[in-house]
């Protein structure tokens, strides 16, 4: 790689790493990016970030799309980076024009969030065994994912010193993608539920007291994400829902599908997702058009008819 492009990419990262904050898989994930735009502009013989040009971006993607066969979020994802790239170098003086803009990527087929029902969700919190251990903390992490819309990991890595009560309100403090934090009001079934599995269960697997985590497994080790899902998925078998449909985020998509069913603001929702971007939260509208779509074409007199409601 030439001076300037490795100076270019270097000054990227550094910039997406301590300025933005990003995290180090994300980082890693744009230098790889950068890099395929870099090896495909020097077998073109451009060395440097200024001679770049709008007609080499939209080659590149081309090139991406039909030479090296990547899905069209892939390409999608690498048009994103390098776009980043070019709006750090205009910034800094490095560029005078940014050669990306008006560089179309393939065009996305839009997958709408798997959701369960309201009727799902409760036969899903109802389902462990509260009168044992394993159940009552696996109850108390169900509801607690559906109560807040945490992600799983968040979850799993969810510390005691992070779940706090004031006056009778829950609240949990949560780092977030990019080490952001937020802070999540939680109801007063989790709270109940978490109190309960404090007092009685955790003790028996950690007698010690020594994992920071607030839950923990047999061992007394903090809970794996993959032990969650197993646990998700064994109680959504049990009570006869179809195991596929019940993961971790889905519980996350139905949290905001439902709240947004029933008047929740948007931006309100957006700082509890922990979202960087309100077009990342406004998915969830298309899924409550789409149900609300159902519910029409199923009840409604002249319902029958082929209904496409609008997204947009």
């Amino acid at each position: 790689m030439s001076e300037a492009l490795d100076a270019a990419l270097e000054g990227f990262v550094y910039h997406l790493r301590f300025e933005r904050h990003l995290s180090v898989n994300t980082v890693a994930g744009y230098r790889c990016d950068v890099g395929k735009l870099f090896a495909f502009l020097q077998e073109r013989e451009v060395d440097d970030p200024r001679a770049v040009s709008h007609a080499d971006i939209a080659d590149w993607i081309v090139h991406l799309d039909r030479a090296e066969h990547l899905s069209k979020r892939s390409v999608h994802r690498a048009r994103s980076a390098v776009r980043q790239l070019f709006r750090y170098l205009l910034r800094d003086g490095v560029v005078q024009a940014d050669p990306t803009a008006r560089v179309e990527a393939p065009r996305l087929d839009r997958r709408l969030p798997e959701t369960l029902t309201l009727e799902e969700v409760d036969r899903l919190l109802a389902a462990p065994d509260v009168a044992t251990p394993l159940g009552l903390r696996d109850a108390a992490m169900i509801e607690l994912i559906y109560a807040t819309g945490l992600r799983v990991s968040e979850l799993v890595g969810l510390k005691r010193h992070q779940l706090k009560v004031v006056d009778d309100l829950g609240l949990v403090q949560v780092v977030g993608k990019g080490d952001k934090e937020r802070v999540v009001p939680v109801g007063r079934r989790a709270l109940s539920l978490i109190d309960r599995y404090l007092r009685q269960v955790r003790p028996l697997h950690d007698p010690g007291d020594r994992a920071p985590e607030l839950f923990v497994g047999r061992t007394g080790k903090g809970m794996t994400r993959q032990a969650f899902w197993l646990r998700l998925k064994k109680h959504a078998v049990a009570i006869g829902i179809d195991r596929d449909r019940v993961y971790p985020h889905a519980l996350r998509h139905s949290f905001a599908t439902h709240l947004l069913e029933r008047g929740a603001d948007l931006r309100a929702l957006q700082a509890m997702l922990g979202h960087a971007d309100i077009s990342t939260t406004q998915i969830y509208t298309h899924v409550t058009a789409t149900r609300l779509a159902a519910v029409h074409a199923a009840h409604h007199p002249r319902g029958k008819g082929d209904i496409t409601p609008e997204t947009e």
